[in-house]
């Protein structure tokens, strides 16, 4: 085979694995994601959490206020540092701090929900849950190890940790709702799966289009290829649409809004409405099922527009609008080149090496995972297919686990970020002490799971 044809069939694959992660259901963990994340930001006054972070705050308030910080922040690994460095400078304590950075990424709604829909709920919660644990252990370690330097750390800086700020009712019913919106759109129990209407309609269309489909982008298991489906490239098409809308209407926001941020919203939520549709392709018709998940996406929806137009002013509007672009242009696009990058490499990469280094679960193939995450960085989500190419040429859940724990915590940059805001010393135990948690959280986990 040339090179020519070689590097064809590898952009194919690449292109496949992209259009069926842009046809999955990963739709509707993904978009309601960037509006809690948006919605995060924007309205959550950052000073109801900064202010429990103070050296002299007991530790059953710090430590957790630190470990939920980078969820109700909405940090991810390329926004982790700088928030690490500012709190830490206006007088946060060392091991509250510590543990803010460890866990903050960790815990972010954007990759709790998408490891959860493209690589499994027990991931998901294992990063959550041992996440939290043991960043909050490291927390404490590093404080104890550094208890003199960090009295004298908070008797240099000023306190600026008793501020406080009240999250209103309303603003709660907003978070609530967008809460509900991702859970039952991602969530597979009965009643949101059940099938409470069919309808079958002639559509020759629908057959012929889908064989086409299965033609140009086959589905291959062994590459985590999905296909697309009729549905599927419907919603591609929607996402396009999308795309379009919000360049012309979130593009300045910040001063109007315009017919184009209405029709922008519009879009956005037929998509996610479409998505929670269940269809089925056959001979000469299709069909398409009204599913629990269905009305309730609807029903939510239809209460998170009348919630939103009612209770907050234009203010927050346009600030929660305006973050949640912020996100999706910073995200979207290296994690559409991560997904690209995943499918080739799920073609090159043998499966041999990945069974021989880490498709089992022991202390060592748990440590070639975190070692992983130093040298190979990727951004918040991107890391997720980048795992699950990982798991399906053969690699075990534990040392998987491992690596999606030191990703954002361990890579080259991150670490000499944390070296010039704590210094050398305290940043060797820092990463002496995230090796050993994170491949112990991977050893752990790995010895439930197969």
């Amino acid at each position: 085979m040339s090179i020519l044809s070689t590097l064809s069939s590898l952009i194919q694959t690449g292109l496949g694995s992209l259009a069926a992660y842009l046809a999955a259901h990963v739709l509707l963990c993904l978009l309601p994601a960037f509006f809690i994340a948006g919605a995060l930001t924007a309205l959550m006054p950052k000073e109801a959490v900064t202010r429990f972070l103070g050296k002299d705050t007991p530790k059953y308030i710090s430590y957790p206020a630190a470990a939920v910080g980078g969820f109700v922040l909405a940090v991810c690994s390329c926004t982790i540092m700088p928030l690490f460095a500012g709190i830490y400078k206006k007088g946060a304590g060392l091991g509250p701090a510590i543990t803010f950075l460890f866990v903050g990424p960790a815990v972010n709604i954007l990759a709790i929900s998408f490891t959860g829909v493209q690589i499994g709920m027990d991931i998901a919660m294992a990063r959550l849950v041992l996440a939290v644990l043991f960043g909050i252990i490291i927390g404490l370690i590093m404080a104890w190890i550094f208890r003199d330097d960090d009295a004298a750390h908070n008797r240099e800086t000023s306190q600026l940790f008793s501020q406080s700020a009240n999250l209103s009712g309303k603003t709660f019913l907003i978070f609530l709702l967008l809460l509900a919106v991702l859970i039952s759109g991602t969530l597979q129990v009965r009643p949101l799966t059940s099938i409470l209407a069919n309808f079958t309609l002639p559509a020759t269309w629908a057959t012929d289009l889908q064989a086409r489909l299965d033609t140009l982008v086959p589905a291959n298991a062994t590459l985590g290829i999905e296909g697309i489906s009729v549905q599927g490239i419907l919603l591609i098409t929607l996402l396009f649409l999308i795309a379009i809308s919000a360049l012309k209407g979130f593009k300045n926001i910040e001063e109007e809004f315009t017919p184009f941020t209405y029709i922008t919203l519009g879009l956005i939520s037929l998509t996610l409405v479409i998505a929670s549709l269940k269809t089925q392709v056959g001979a000469q018709s299709i069909t398409i099922a009204l599913t629990g998940r269905f009305i309730a996406v609807f029903v939510l929806l239809i209460s998170l527009w009348w919630a939103s137009r009612r209770y907050l002013s234009q203010a927050d509007l346009t600030a929660w609008l305006w973050e949640t672009w912020r996100f999706v242009k910073q995200i979207i696009p290296l994690l559409l080149v991560g997904v690209f990058l995943a499918g080739i490499a799920r073609a090159v990469i043998p499966a041999d090496w990945i069974l021989l280094v880490a498709g089992k679960n022991t202390l060592l193939a748990n440590l070639a995972g975190v070692l992983f995450g130093v040298f190979m960085y990727f951004p918040t989500l991107v890391e997720v297919p980048v795992a699950q190419t990982f798991l399906s040429l053969g690699m075990h859940r534990g040392p998987l686990l491992a690596y999606l724990l030191a990703d954002p915590e361990l890579s080259l940059q991150s670490i000499l970020i944390t070296n010039s805001v704590i210094g050398k010393k305290k940043t060797i135990y820092y990463v002496a002490l995230v090796t050993i948690f994170s491949t112990l959280s991977g050893w752990i986990f790995g010895q439930f799971v197969k």
